[in-house]
């Protein structure tokens, strides 16, 4: 054998445990939303995305596909790394300017809403895979008008709440915070960035203070009540979610290595999406990992999906230092 062909079956040999080790080395995502106030994204699953019931729901299926809704956890940019404000363009704080989630950016001011009032209020965010990180959230200004794009200006310049690594009970995300008063319909923007990983999840949660929707400068029929999934739905709707911690790759607004989600509907993320869905907890604020996942920022989902992915790769390799040889048989022969 040429010293260029040894050095070249060493190298495919040396390849694979190569690759097992960046495979099993990848990051998984966090997945989550908004609950309580519920965010848009969060509303729209619950009233079902093949057949919303509210306009503003329905609008934001025609504009980007039912999809989305189904992956009502995953409004994210895996390379925000705290940098919101330049890397989210105004018009599209609600989709974390992502075309797929482009229906959540309608200027509207039917949109399913939860009731909110000054002061103490307790915020609850679903976390379907839970990391280490900080919540901020903002508060629309007086005068904001729901019937224009969202804009970084319509937020208050700094957030009403800002929380480090908040109580997780029973998969949620769970803190208090005091809201600003206002008046009318407003909006409470929420960013969720993690401190192990540059990800960042958005949401967009229409809130109304007093008896009736709008504001003076654009009054508005009182919006449908937001609701927020069950557990049931979620797990219903778990096999048709794409975004499972198998396809992030954490960069890029999308986070999928060929810059866009799946676009099939059926297919689950992966071997048993409706269990990944949902965090398993020991029955008080923890879950039975959560403090390892949290600081490893991997799940119980990475290991079978890295090792499986590393194994082909070295039957991949071993392939093609099988047939180098036997080339290398003929040529002598």
């Amino acid at each position: 054998m040429t010293a260029r062909r040894k050095a070249t079956g060493i190298a495919l040999v040396g390849f694979a445990p190569l690759a097992l080790t960046a495979l099993a080395a990848s990051p998984a995502a966090a997945h989550g939303s908004m609950t309580d106030p519920v965010s848009r994204v969060s509303a729209c699953y619950a009233e079902g995305p093949e057949s919303p019931k509210s306009a503003a729901c329905k609008a934001a299926v025609q504009a980007g596909g039912a999809q989305a809704f189904y992956d009502w956890n995953g409004v994210r940019d895996g390379s925000a790394g705290g940098q919101s404000r330049t890397r989210i363009p105004d018009g599209k704080l609600c989709s974390a300017n992502s075309p797929e989630f482009k229906g959540l950016d309608l200027p509207r001011a039917d949109w399913p809403s939860s009731p909110m009032k000054a002061g103490n209020h307790t915020f609850r965010y679903k976390a379907t895979a839970p990391h280490k990180g900080y919540f901020e959230l903002y508060l629309t200004k007086a005068g904001y008008d729901p019937k224009k794009p969202l804009k970084w200006s319509d937020l208050d310049a700094k957030p009403f709440a800002k929380v480090n690594d908040p109580k997780l009970v029973n998969g949620e995300y769970v803190f208090d915070a005091k809201v600003p008063a206002r008046s009318g319909r407003h909006l409470v923007y929420s960013v969720w960035q993690r401190s192990d990983s540059p990800e960042a999840f958005y949401t967009c949660s229409d809130v109304t203070f007093g008896k009736t929707a709008g504001t003076a400068k654009s009054p508005a029929a009182p919006a449908p009540a937001a609701s927020a999934p069950t557990d049931a739905q979620i797990e219903k709707g778990a096999p048709k979610s794409s975004v499972g911690t198998g396809h992030h790759d954490d960069c890029g607004t999308t986070g999928h290595k060929d810059g866009a989600r799946p676009k099939s509907a059926g297919a689950p993320a992966h071997a048993d999406a409706a269990k990944a869905n949902a965090p398993h907890t020991n029955g008080d604020s923890e879950p039975v990992d959560g403090q390892r996942l949290a600081e490893t920022g991997n799940d119980s989902s990475t290991a079978p999906l890295a090792v499986s992915g590393a194994a082909v790769l070295a039957l991949g390799a071993g392939v093609v230092f099988a047939t180098t040889r036997r080339r290398a048989a003929r040529h002598r022969g």
